[in-house]
């Protein structure tokens, strides 16, 4: 099992990732909440991972925290939830968010996030509440990290990088870059910015 990697940020196309460890490149998938706290590309980075074993495939997930890994460890035991729906859930509501949202047992944040219904919904939060008992919601929200201004030209790539991330969680082309298009005042916004306007803006309307 690979719990931890350490090196250097090599690639950032959402929601995947290359973290060049001495010279060896390890492709992850992150949910969009680590998504935003990543370094600048060429910089340090340290993720804290899970690997997720198939017969066509090894996958590797990783996280900025290890609160995060062992939300994401929780999700998939769920019955009918697996790693993408996990990373969907992930990248709409931070950990706190959605540990409220099982305190609270309501489920109007989780029917927005693709793949999740009404029914699919309440069987999650009543699965995740006596899991969740023993967690603690934090006051502290995570600042976000972007990598400046985008460069005058940059801000169509940025986009459809954002339209991208948004449907490999699972939404509709279309959903996607109405999100995306709706964003105000988006010129100069690097792509997890609009990312995030856009999860938030679809998961809290």
């Amino acid at each position: 099992m690979i719990g931890r990697l350490r090196g250097t940020l090599a690639e950032k196309q959402p929601p995947h990732l290359i973290v060049d460890v001495n010279g060896l490149g390890y492709e992850l998938e992150v949910p969009m909440t680590t998504l935003y706290r990543l370094p600048k590309v060429g910089e340090p980075v340290t993720l804290h991972t899970h690997l997720v074993v198939r017969e066509d495939a090894h996958l590797l997930y990783g996280f900025h925290e290890k609160r995060e890994r062992e939300l994401f460890r929780e999700l998939i035991r769920l019955n009918g939830v697996g790693p993408k729906l996990a990373l969907a859930l992930m990248s709409g509501l931070e950990v706190d968010e959605l540990v409220r949202c099982v305190q609270a047992q309501d489920t109007s944040a989780l029917v927005r996030v693709p793949g999740v219904g009404k029914k699919t919904a309440e069987r999650l939060l009543v699965e995740l509440k006596d899991r969740f008992k023993a967690w603690e919601t934090s006051p502290a929200m995570f600042t976000l990290v972007s990598d400046g201004p985008v460069p005058i030209g940059g801000t169509a790539s940025a986009e459809a990088d954002a339209v991208s991330a948004l449907v490999s969680l699972g939404y509709k082309p279309q959903e996607a870059s109405k999100a995306v298009a709706a964003i105000e005042g988006k010129s100069g916004l690097s792509s997890e910015d609009l990312i995030r306007r856009s999860l938030k803006g679809m998961i809290t309307k």
